[in-house]
C-alpha cells in the first residue's frame, strides 16, 4: 500500500470523503434554507425534511447505495423509494403558488394576526408544559416527549425562517430589509427557536434508538409545519378540494415510503427486521423493556439482598 507524507492511500481517500460529505451537507442545508424564500413551507419541509430521514436513518439511497457501495437493495428498500419519489412529485405538480411579498412589513403582518397568534401561545404553552411537567416523570420511557418539543419549536422555527429567508432575498435584490426590526425580531426568533429544537431533538437521539426517532419526528415536524404555514400564510386559500386532497395524498405517500424504509433498512434476503433498529437505546443498557418497548430495571436488581 502506498503512503503519501505518512498516510495510507485509503485514509487520504476517507479524509477526502469525508470532507465531501460535510461540504455537501453545509450545501445542501443552505439551499434548504434558500428555498424558503421562493416557495411555500407546504411545499419545501416535505422535501427537505426527507434530508433528516437519511441522514439519522442511516439509509442510503438506492441508485447510490447500489452504485458507489455495492448493498444489496431488497424490495421493501425499493418499494419505500418508489413511494418518497411518487409522494414529492404528487406535491411539487400540487403545491400552491408563492405569494408576492415586498417587504418584510407584510410577513410581521402575517406572523400577528390573531389565527397566527393563538396558534404561537397554544405552541409555547405546549413546550412550557411538557418541559416543566412532563419531561421530568416520562422523558426516557416516552418517545413522544422529547419529539413533541422539537416538533411544536420547528413549525414556529420554520416560518421564522422563511420571513428571514424572504428579508434576505429582498436585500440581495436592492430593497434593504436589514434596516427594519421585525428582519432582527424573525433573527432572534429563529435562533431561539433551532437552539431548543435542536437540544431536545439530541436528547431524543441519545435516549431512543434513531429509528424509532425519525419517521415519528418526520411526521409530527412536518404535519405542525404544514399546520403552521397554512395558518400564517393561508397557503390553501388560492386552491379547490381537489387540489388540497392531492397534496394531503402525496404527504401521506411519502410517510408511507419513509416509514417503509426505516422498518425495513436492515433486512437482507427475507430475514427479519433486527431488535436493535426498533428498541430504545435502554435495552442495551438495563436489558428488560416491556411489551411497549419502555426500559425496565434488571430483574436482579428487584430480589432482595
Amino acid at each position: 500500500m502506498k503512503h503519501v507524507g505518512g498516510l495510507s492511500a485509503v485514509r487520504i481517500v476517507c479524509i477526502l470523503r469525508w470532507i465531501i460529505v460535510i461540504v455537501a451537507v453545509i450545501v445542501g442545508e443552505i439551499a434548504n434554507f434558500a428555498a424558503y424564500a421562493f416557495a411555500p413551507a407546504i411545499l419545501v419541509t416535505p422535501l427537505g425534511a426527507l434530508s433528516i430521514i437519511i441522514r439519522q436513518g442511516n439509509i442510503h439511497f438506492a441508485a447510490l447505495a447500489h452504485v458507489m457501495l455495492q448493498e444489496k437493495l431488497h424490495i421493501f428498500g425499493i418499494l419505500g423509494c418508489v413511494l418518497c419519489v411518487v409522494g414529492s412529485t404528487t406535491i411539487v405538480l400540487h403545491a400552491p403558488q408563492e405569494r408576492e411579498i415586498e417587504s418584510v412589513k407584510e410577513v410581521w403582518d402575517l406572523a400577528t394576526e390573531p389565527a397566527f397568534l393563538l396558534y404561537a401561545a397554544i405552541v409555547i404553552a405546549a413546550v412550557i408544559v411538557i418541559i416543566i411537567r412532563v419531561i421530568p416523570y416520562y422523558g426516557q420511557t416516552h418517545v413522544m416527549v422529547y419529539i413533541s418539543v422539537c416538533s411544536l419549536m420547528g413549525s414556529l422555527s420554520v416560518m421564522s425562517v422563511k420571513a428571514l429567508g424572504i428579508a434576505l432575498k429582498l436585500t440581495f435584490s436592492g430593497m434593504n430589509q436589514l434596516l427594519y426590526p421585525q428582519t432582527w425580531t424573525f433573527t432572534l426568533v429563529v435562533l431561539a427557536c433551532v437552539i431548543t429544537q435542536i437540544n431536545y431533538l439530541n436528547k431524543a437521539l441519545d435516549t431512543f434508538n434513531t429509528a424509532v426517532v425519525a419517521p415519528i419526528y418526520y411526521v409530527m415536524f412536518t404535519t405542525l409545519t404544514i399546520l403552521a404555514s397554512v395558518i400564517m400564510f393561508k397557503d390553501w386559500d388560492g386552491q379547490n378540494a381537489t387540489q388540497i386532497v392531492t397534496e394531503v395524498c402525496g404527504f401521506v405517500t411519502i410517510l408511507s415510503g419513509t416509514f417503509l424504509l426505516h422498518k425495513t433498512k436492515d433486512m437482507i434476503e427475507g430475514s427479519s427486521q433486527s431488535l436493535s433498529s426498533r428498541l430504545p437505546k435502554h435495552d442495551e443498557e438495563d436489558g428488560v423493556l416491556d411489551h411497549e418497548g419502555v426500559p425496565l430495571r434488571r430483574l436482579d436488581s428487584l430480589r432482595p439482598k
